[in-house]
């Protein structure tokens, strides 16, 4: 099938999520002017540069994570495991602010080295941050799109070392979780290596 997405594409459910998968989860972690705290996942997460390393999140819609951010400049991308799946689903939830998402999920808030805003303690991985831009994407017709993309760069990574396995993050023993199309998700059960090619001139 084909369809233009302006015209609509005659299934049961939009199928865009679920081909744009499995998309990394950003638990975001941010903290206000004022001390609220704040935890969130993102699917629309990932990293973008090595030299330096750079994450970001993209919100539809200006929510607390990116306020939160805006307003310090910082924010934590906690790792999902698959034993924390469940709790990263509970703070998802469209509490009022002021709600304190790590207590209404059972977690625990773990200082951070560099930045203001808690880390979840229980993450097999966190990366502190801080803020480099905030802009909003623009679509065809230059208009602004509705979401909010949060750009940081990592100042510390925090690993638990239970994840290691020779000195490499095991994303296994991690059970790293990833967001699927509708309402599915994906965790790493197993990997498979394979080198680059270079190409061998005549």
């Amino acid at each position: 099938m084909f369809y233009e997405p302006s015209k609509g594409h005659g299934l049961p459910h939009d199928p865009f999520k679920a081909i744009v998968a499995p998309r990394p989860i950003g638990w975001i972690s941010s903290i206000s002017r004022d001390g609220a705290v704040n935890l969130a996942p993102y699917s629309f997460f990932n990293a973008i540069s090595t030299h330096p390393f750079l994450v970001w999140f993209s919100s539809e819609g200006e929510k607390d994570s990116v306020a939160f951010a805006g307003d310090t400049g910082e924010f934590v991308a906690n790792l999902v495991g698959r034993k924390l799946a469940e709790r990263m689903n509970a703070s998802s939830v469209d509490a009022p602010r002021g709600v304190d998402e790590f207590g209404y999920a059972g977690l625990t808030p773990a200082p951070s080295r560099l930045v203001a805003p808690p880390r979840v303690a229980e993450a097999p991985a966190a990366l502190e941050c801080k803020v480099t831009e905030i802009f909003r994407p623009k679509a065809l017709d230059g208009s602004l799109s509705g979401s909010v993309v949060v750009a940081g760069e990592v100042v510390g990574v925090h690993i638990d070392d239970a994840m290691l396995t020779d000195g490499l993050f095991d994303a296994v023993k991690a059970g790293n979780v990833a967001r699927l199309g509708y309402m599915d998700y994906a965790s790493v059960t197993e990997t498979f290596s394979m080198r680059r090619p270079r190409w061998k001139a005549d």
